[in-house]
């Protein structure tokens, strides 16, 4: 009898630690649902802030032709719909995601034997009495080639390896920055 009470002792010790581990396990779980929720209202917080400033970027006729890439938001429908607490299902997301991704594929950015945006951009800033700014050649371009999607990120990357290159030149006024091609910045020094 006396191989008993140290029995006794040690199941009474693992049955103590597993009900500590247990509540330790369910308070976690609870906080991190807490937090999902949380962060879960953010995002749709986030989400109707974007749809304003688009809705606010089309009144002002600022809308590039291809809105900011949302391969983020896909993200979400990882989350069961079950405990969403919006309400709207993960399918319901997934397939205005798919349809997003499916026109971004169909619009190809260059065919064979165009020019390419570094091109474009030169030309068109070749052509200017001023310096003008990434989202000015962007809708300079946008204008001239309706049927190419342009986009202001891509174009001022175009700008920055021009500058890169050296064929242009990069002016900065207050947090505004503006480009010019290197003959014009050294027709107008020579003056």
């Amino acid at each position: 009898m006396s191989k008993n009470p140290p029995t006794l002792s040690i199941t009474a010790d693992y049955a103590q630690r597993v009900t500590d581990d247990l509540s330790a396990n369910r308070s976690e779980q609870e906080r991190v649902r807490t937090e999902l929720a949380r962060l879960q209202e953010e995002l749709v917080r986030l989400e109707e802030s974007e749809q304003v400033l688009t809705k606010m970027q089309e009144v002002l006729g600022t809308t590039p032709k291809q809105t900011a890439k949302k391969g983020k938001g896909s993200k979400t429908a990882a989350v069961p719909a079950a405990r969403r607490s919006n309400g709207r299902g993960a399918a319901g997301k997934a397939g205005v995601a798919t349809g997003r991704k499916a026109s971004k594929k169909a619009a190809s950015p260059k065919k064979p034997g165009e020019p390419t945006w570094l091109e474009l951009a030169t030309a068109h800033l070749t052509g200017q009495s001023e310096p003008k700014s990434a989202a000015e050649v962007s809708a300079a371009l946008t204008e001239a080639h309706p049927e190419r999607p342009v986009q202001v990120t891509v174009v001022r990357n175009a700008l920055e390896q021009g500058v890169a290159q050296g064929l242009l030149v990069r002016s900065k006024q207050g947090r505004s920055v503006f480009y010019n091609p290197v003959l014009a910045v050294s027709a107008q020094s020579g003056s």
